[in-house]
């Protein structure tokens, strides 16, 4: 809600994904095509999709990136767990039905605060730990008084911290998902989404310490 009344219409679109989307690695193209939301997702950005053959029996056109709508694709989620599991499996959507938009660099992640620091005059945003330390260290120095919170997830954040956070082109900030090497590419993502369970057990004892703190246990 906040982020369609924070958007620039002229300009912005936003269509919102409730819950988490099919694995598009796991299942196959038929079935990926009966889900309503990737199918929505398709027409919207309206380049059609990679995937050609007899045994398509879906409605969706074959990919041509002159009919590419948008000049950017934007994953917007929150900052959690859930958040981070639905980003992928959206990147596994690309992926998998439309890698030419991530060669050509049009797909991007809105990095979405985690604390909100209000003092006297001012509202700021912290993305990380680390740049809440560094800003409260500052404050802290200037002997500003302030409350710290964590940031409210993107349906209930206000839609004046929605423009300036996430959706204003000046003051937003967002990460582009790279083309990287397609043979390691391939590997991950059948590690993570796919059907290669005896690697994923593999890869979860040798780096699942790494990332322990973000476990959601």
């Amino acid at each position: 809600g906040s982020c369609k009344t924070a958007r620039n219409a002229e300009f912005q679109a936003v269509i919102p994904i409730r819950g988490k989307i099919l694995n598009c690695l796991k299942a196959d193209y038929n079935r990926i095509s009966k889900s309503d939301i990737i199918s929505d997702l398709i027409r919207v950005i309206g380049c059609g999709v990679e995937i050609t053959g007899s045994k398509r029996k879906d409605d969706a056109s074959d990919f041509n990136l002159a009919n590419l709508r948008w000049s950017k694709i934007i994953l917007c989620t929150d900052a959690d767990e859930d958040g981070f599991q639905i980003r992928t499996l959206l990147l596994t959507l690309f992926y998998r039905l439309l890698p030419t938009l991530l060669q050509e660099r049009k797909v991007f992640i809105a990095e979405s605060p985690l604390f909100e620091i209000t003092t006297k005059d001012d509202i700021l945003f912290a993305y990380d730990e680390f740049e809440k330390a560094e800003i409260l260290r500052k404050l802290d120095a200037a002997g500003q008084k302030y409350t710290l919170q964590r940031s409210k997830g993107l349906g209930e954040n206000e839609p004046d911290m929605m423009w300036q956070t996430t959706m204003n082109p000046a003051t937003r900030r967002l990460v582009s998902v790279e083309p990287a090497d397609v043979e390691r590419t391939n590997y991950m993502f059948d590690v993570l989404m796919g059907d290669n369970l005896a690697e994923r057990k593999v890869f979860i004892a040798e780096h699942g310490g790494e990332y322990i703190k973000d476990a959601d246990i």
